[in-house]
This record gives C-alpha cells, sequence and structure tokens, in this order.
C-alpha cells in the first residue's frame, strides 16, 4: 500500500524528535523535563505560563518532556511569538530564530519546513510571495528582538504576565 506524501512526512517527525534525544545523550545536553502542564495550567490567565498551557491544548499537543532545553521549549517560542503550528507558522518560529541568532539548527529545520510546504497545496491566500514576506517579517522580527534561544530561561517567567515577557524580548 503506497503511503501519501503527507503521512511520510508526518512520519519522519517522530523520527526526527527521536534523533534529537539521541543527540541529546551523546552531547550531554539533555535536562529533565521543563514544561509541566498541570503546574502551568494552575497559573492565572494571561500570565506567560498559563498561554503555554492554554497553547498545547488548543492546538491538541502534548509538550515535549524529553530531551535538549531547545527542543523542550520549542512550543514556548511559539507562544512568545504568536506563531501559528501549520508548516508556514513553523517556518516563523524558525525565521525568527534565525533571525535572533543565527544557528545552522534552524537552516536544516526550515529547509525541511520549505520542502513540506512546496509540496502541499498552499491554502488561499497564502501565495509564495506572501509566505517570503513573512518569513523575511519573522526574521526581521528576530533580528530586533534582545531573544536568545539558548540562554533563556522561561521557567523564571511563567508566572509574569505574557506581554510583559514579550516586552522584555522585544518579541
Amino acid at each position: 500500500m503506497n503511503s501519501s506524501p503527507i503521512a511520510a512526512e508526518k512520519a519522519l517527525i517522530p523520527a526526527f524528535l527521536s534523533f534529537v534525544d539521541q543527540l541529546g545523550d551523546r552531547l550531554d545536553a539533555n535536562v529533565p523535563q521543563i514544561v509541566d502542564v498541570d503546574r502551568l495550567q494552575q497559573l492565572s490567565e494571561g500570565t506567560f505560563g498559563r498561554s503555554v498551557a492554554d497553547f498545547l491544548q488548543q492546538n491538541e499537543l502534548q509538550p515535549f518532556t524529553t530531551g535538549p532545553r531547545r527542543k523542550q521549549l520549542h512550543d514556548c517560542v511559539h507562544v512568545l511569538t504568536g506563531y501559528g503550528t501549520d508548516p508556514i507558522g513553523e517556518l516563523e518560529v524558525q525565521a525568527f530564530l534565525l533571525g535572533a541568532k543565527f544557528h545552522p539548527v534552524q537552516l536544516v529545520l526550515a529547509a525541511g519546513l520549505l520542502r513540506i510546504a512546496h509540496r502541499r497545496a498552499i491554502p488561499f491566500p497564502l501565495t509564495r510571495p506572501t509566505i517570503r514576506r513573512r518569513l523575511r517579517m519573522a526574521y526581521q522580527r528576530g533580528q530586533v528582538s534582545r531573544f536568545d534561544v539558548d540562554t533563556w530561561q522561561p521557567e523564571t517567567l511563567w508566572q509574569r504576565p505574557l506581554i510583559q515577557v514579550q516586552t522584555m524580548f522585544r518579541v
């Protein structure tokens, strides 16, 4: 039975995440679980932590609980920036991170996401020029931010209002 290209792409995600965990083990970069949804759901509405819990629930996602900090905090970057979880939103996150601090990992992820986005029918009204504009804007937004994906510690910011955290990082 032939699987669709979309099904094949979705199958790559768990394999990629497993690879990240294995690489983290080899590099001694894996950390204990950072995002505890039950704890975050108890925070006041509008706080950064509660916004992370709400984001995960609204998108029917489970937090990444294994591997390096960067992996586990991925969804927190979505909340901080407001970018979606569709392929274009994922590309915007990678473009933002590239603008904030160049890291080759973002280039690899962005290339894979671009491939996925170009294979799928781009939903109206997202034309390729629109996508390029959105990615350029996300990159520039990262450039003017004060965000460093390698050093930020969102777990110390859970109780602060989301808008305050965004202002702190100029996002």
